[in-house]
């Protein structure tokens, strides 16, 4: 029987692999719909489910979920500390509501460990039960080159209540922060990946693509596509 299609890396759509290959933290959470996304941009996935799959990527996503059976399965793994040393390393990241909590300096409620690689204080579940959820309008000030304003898919969405001062904020709900990023480290509330062609998700893959163009230029070897 052949393996779980999961751990493959998967091209681009068309068949036709691109120098960029995306990780996608596979342990809980809303997987497919990453992979899905991300192959929209032109990009290779891969799985991440162990330390050894964060080689030899380019950039990673951290998928919405639940973030208390992350962490647990993170350290079944022995990929917390791994995880955390790919994410401080300046390569681009997206974290979307779980993966933004795990990210966070300061967890509330319940108060839990995070990663504290990102200065932002967060309060799980914010915006409230299942029945809060929905679209919601999100202003942006055209900031990084993002439309005004932008969808927002906010499912038991965690809420941003405190922002670090390296921490820029892209876009708002409201008064809250609802995008936020420091480096190439970006951070949403949301759900980016349930709509076709997302801003953000567009900003990311520009990001990407921009690491990619620096990395060559300075000398390190383009890597070819496997």
């Amino acid at each position: 029987m052949a393996g779980d299609s999961n751990d493959l890396i998967l091209p681009s759509p068309g068949g036709e692999d691109t120098d960029a290959l995306v990780g996608v933290l596979a342990v809980q959470g809303d997987v497919r719909e990453h992979r899905f996304a991300i192959e929209q941009l032109g990009f290779r996935t891969r799985a991440v489910k162990r330390p050894a799959d964060l080689e030899d990527l380019d950039a990673l996503t951290m998928p919405g979920g639940e973030s208390s059976a992350m962490l647990m399965a993170l350290d079944g793994q022995g990929l917390t500390e791994p995880l955390i040393e790919f994410v401080r390393s300046d390569k681009p990241v997206l974290a979307t509501c779980a993966g933004m909590i795990l990210c966070a300096t300061t967890v509330e409620g319940p108060k839990q460990r995070s990663f504290g690689v990102l200065d932002i204080h967060v309060v799980r579940n914010g915006y409230g039960r299942q029945i809060r959820s929905g679209t919601f309008a999100l202003s942006t000030d055209h900031k990084d080159g993002l439309p005004d304003p932008i969808p927002g898919v906010f499912i038991r969405a965690p809420r941003i209540v405190d922002v670090g001062p390296g921490v820029e904020v892209l876009a708002r709900r409201g008064a809250d922060a609802a995008l936020v990023r420091s480096g190439r480290l970006f951070a949403a509330c949301f759900h980016p990946e349930l709509q076709d062609g997302h801003p953000v998700l567009e900003l990311f893959a520009r990001t990407v693509r921009q690491s990619l163009a620096e990395a060559s230029s300075v000398g390190h070897p383009r890597r070819l596509a496997r």
